[in-house]
């Protein structure tokens, strides 16, 4: 089931209204190249453009019968149009007219999920610079590693969007392919220059080679790039979700006044976005298989693929949207906590700096082995009986022969790693806004 949030532009988007609407005009541009070519007769096409209209009740009604909704259609089409409709679907099979359409509707619902994604990759790149130097523990296998920066994840997370928008403007470019071959794909009808132009003219790409379909490694393509874009937040809300765990909770999900958690337990303020995120995921992964198994159909075409697009192309690019959206406000507001990320970060008593006391201690010329002994024995005793990880290094005769107190505590400095953030926003260009 679609989320009860759906824009309105999409919805639109995928009206039975708006399909027929996208019907006509790859008809009338058909039309309208056969007048210019002379295999139509221009009064016949000026009585088409002033005529031609349908009734979605109508088609409905006569599909009951005929069991073909293109079928359906042109016939309602021909009842408003009168003789001159003869005209119309000329030299044309169902599929040229189905798959130039879906072309065309891929297209404007892609266009609305660009428009989200670059929204979400912006706000992104400013969060990650609003916390560039907000420190916070790193962890790895969930378990603390060493320190980084909050704008640092958000960093990652930005420039990954960026990759989405990459790859969905290829798939764009990949799905915006018409066709006009005929029923195996060999113009036995139309010629090569009347999809040409009719393409053209609808802001489509002729497909190089078809046969009763454009191929679907393309509509694959789009569905994939769903799935993947669609991954990418999840993998985000999945973050969000554990960074709010009352254990951790170093970021929290906006909580609206009046909203509540539980209907038990007035106390609970639950990550209920980003659980929903990581759900819908399932179902973009979910849609872009069965996109994967449309590819393969019998000889020059099948219809085992049709029925299934009708459900995932427009379900697909409809939640895509709504998880932008979603996690577009949620990143807007996400609450940060940058005193709970220092609770953290100071809760192993120092332990998170052990590389760098290993490093140092290389760096006097003790060898690796002995070095990574000698850290891990007090590392190991301060996991198990608490204390101060520095001090105990300071209170170690073997360490101290080799560093001085003020070179151990040079190893404990947020401070070490400022020049490298530095380097990482420079590289990938996050930096402020010049007037």
């Amino acid at each position: 089931m679609i989320p009860r949030y759906t824009n309105p532009v999409m919805r639109e988007i995928w009206s039975d209204q708006h399909k027929y609407e996208t019907w006509l005009k790859v008809e009338i541009a058909v039309c309208e190249v056969l007048a210019e070519q002379g295999s139509i007769p221009s009064e016949a096409l000026d009585t088409i453009k002033t005529k031609a209209a349908f009734d979605v009740g109508r088609i409905d009604e006569i599909e009951l019968t005929t069991r073909h909704d293109v079928i359906a259609f042109l016939t309602n089409v021909a009842e408003m149009v009168g003789p001159e409709s003869r005209f119309i679907h000329l030299g044309m099979t169902s599929s040229d007219l189905l798959d130039t359409s879906l072309a065309l509707l891929c297209v404007e619902a892609g266009a609305q999920i660009q428009g989200r994604m670059e929204t979400f990759h912006r706000l992104l790149r400013e969060k990650a610079l609003e916390h560039k130097f907000t420190w916070q523990i790193g962890r790895s296998h969930g378990v603390h590693a060493e320190p980084i920066t909050f704008g640092l994840k958000l960093a990652l997370w930005s420039e990954e969007m960026g990759r989405n928008l990459v790859r969905w403007k290829a798939a764009l470019d990949g799905i915006g392919t018409g066709k006009l071959s005929g029923a195996v794909g060999t113009f036995a009808h139309l010629s090569p220059d009347v999809e040409q132009q009719v393409c053209e003219r609808l802001g489509l790409k002729p497909a190089s080679v078809s046969n009763q379909v454009v191929q679907r490694d393309r509509h694959a393509e789009y569905l994939s790039a769903m799935a993947i874009a669609g991954a990418t937040l999840e993998k985000i809300a999945l973050e969000i979700r554990h960074l709010q765990r009352t254990e951790v909770r170093e970021v929290e999900e906006p909580f609206k006044k009046g909203q509540k958690g539980s209907s038990a337990m007035p106390h609970k303020r639950n990550p209920i976005v980003t659980e929903q995120i990581c759900g819908l995921a399932r179902l973009l992964r979910t849609n872009a298989l069965a996109g994967l198994e449309n590819v393969a159909l019998w000889h020059e075409r099948d219809i085992s693929h049709s029925s299934v697009e009708r459900v995932i192309l427009p379900d697909s690019t409809t939640l895509l949207d709504y998880m932008l959206m979603k996690m577009t406000d949620l990143i807007g507001g996400l609450v940060v906590y940058p005193h709970r990320m220092l609770d953290n970060l100071n809760l192993t008593g120092g332990l998170i700096f052990s590389q760098g006391v290993l490093l140092a201690l290389v760096g006097k010329g003790l060898t690796r082995e002995d070095a990574y002994g000698l850290v891990q024995r007090h590392a190991m005793e301060a996991w198990e009986e608490g204390g101060d990880f520095g001090q105990r290094l300071k209170d170690d005769p073997d360490v101290s022969a080799l560093l001085s107190p003020d070179e151990i505590e040079g190893c404990f400095n947020y401070d070490n790693l400022r020049h490298s953030i530095d380097a990482i926003f420079e590289r990938i260009n996050i930096k402020e806004a010049t007037s």
